[in-house]
């Protein structure tokens, strides 16, 4: 064992997960940097475990558990959060701790028991609202349905006001240094709106109303600990994690065009690149080219956050698009990114389908389409090219009329 250790972060509570620096993929999501699986101690009459981690790291939290207390002396645990990133260290925790209950939501409930199967009758609901008083620890239940899960749940420990949020307001950051203000801020910036895109962005309504539910019951609170990435305590960091997820939540329009592209014989990249550059003839509006080739798909997702239109390129493949081009439509289709413009363009032989297919896909991603889709047979002419250069125009002054 290498002795790790419990970071304390408040009076009462540890930090006390695990550190993933080998992860590369979340459930199709590029984590290039990695992730943390947060677990958090309550210390008091009666020691409280705030959610466990990735079944794979349970040894590493249990170690950091031991720095401060014998794991037995946990007579509680907390599930904000099933999905198995938390809870699939929770079997082994049950068998070490014997706690008393597991308090979860009443979705909690059955979707540990669909996990497990064979959990001891010790999971107890709580209720939204609810609040409840364990030894000297005073503890307040809010569920935040589908952010992202149907169980999902904060918990405020009202005695230090501090705020579990499980998956809300985290990112996919393995770093030692566990508080936020002690990170690169860009690094903050891009992976916590990467998080967003590619987690919770299908969920912005649900987002706006949970800060709508969550203002009335007036929660002061001086910490925000989330199951992945730093934890923020500052409040000036507190208020800008805040109003960032209202702000991407609310999926505006902003003067960037997002232009992803594959290509066989640089045909569509050609195309690609005469509409970046109709855009950037306009002044105030920025092109992003995202070539597939070197591009992840949550990169993509990322970008458009803070885009005003997207558009779209491949050649024809087998009357299909590249696979590349597919993968990231499935992928976009389910983030259901609002409010965007756009079009398709790409190459061809002797048939044109992926235009046809883009156009449709597109269309069904609920994307407002400029004029027609451009097309080229084999290699681009001077004249397609001009119309790219010209759609790319357009799009930059129908920004301009929106933002």
């Amino acid at each position: 064992m290498s002795n790790l250790q419990a970071i304390k972060i408040t009076d009462r509570v540890y930090w006390v997960g695990a550190i993933d620096w080998a992860l590369r993929d979340f459930h199709g999501y590029h984590t290039s940097k990695g992730s943390t699986y947060n677990a958090y101690l309550i210390l008091g009459e009666e020691p409280i475990l705030v959610d466990t981690v990735k079944g794979p790291f349970v040894s590493e939290m249990i170690e950091r558990i031991k720095s401060v207390i014998p794991v037995e002396k946990i007579q509680y645990i907390i599930s904000n959060h099933a999905e198995m990133d938390h809870s699939s260290g929770l079997p082994e925790m049950i068998q070490l701790a014997s706690p008393k209950k597991i308090f979860t939501s009443q979705a909690g409930i059955q979707a540990l028991r669909d996990h497990f199967h064979q959990l001891p009758d010790i999971l107890c609901k709580v209720a939204n609202g609810e609040t409840l008083t364990l030894g000297n620890t005073h503890l307040k239940f809010i569920e935040t349905k589908m952010l992202h899960w149907p169980e999902s749940m904060f918990t405020y420990f009202a005695d230090e006001e501090v705020l579990f949020s499980q998956d809300a307001f985290g990112m996919h950051l393995a770093t030692q240094e566990i508080f936020a203000e002690h990170n690169d801020p860009a690094v903050l910036y891009r992976e916590a709106g990467t998080y967003f895109a590619n987690i919770l962005l299908p969920y912005s309504p649900l987002v706006l109303q949970l800060f709508k539910n969550i203002e009335p019951l007036k929660l002061n609170i001086r910490l925000i600990a989330p199951v992945h990435g730093p934890i923020w305590r500052k409040a000036e960091d507190i208020q800008n994690i805040f109003s960032w997820w209202k702000k991407l939540a609310e999926q505006k329009i902003y003067p960037k065009v997002v232009i992803a592209y594959d290509t066989m014989w640089q045909s569509t990249a050609k195309m690609a690149i005469a509409i970046a550059d109709g855009v950037i003839q306009e002044p105030g509006i920025t092109p992003l080219v995202m070539p597939l080739s070197s591009n992840e798909r949550s990169s993509v997702a990322f970008e458009l956050l803070e885009a005003g239109a997207f558009l779209l390129g491949s050649p024809t493949l087998n009357q299909q698009t590249l696979p590349s081009v597919a993968d990231l439509i499935c992928y976009l289709k389910g983030l259901k990114r609002k409010n965007l413009f756009g079009q398709c363009f790409g190459s061809y032989g002797w048939g044109a389908e992926s235009i046809t297919l883009l156009k449709e896909e597109m269309q069904k991603m609920s994307i407002t389409l400029i004029d027609e889709p451009i097309k080229a047979r084999y290699v681009p002419t001077v004249d397609v090219l001009s119309s790219c250069t010209d759609l790319g125009k357009k799009v930059a002054r129908l920004i301009k009329t929106k933002i």
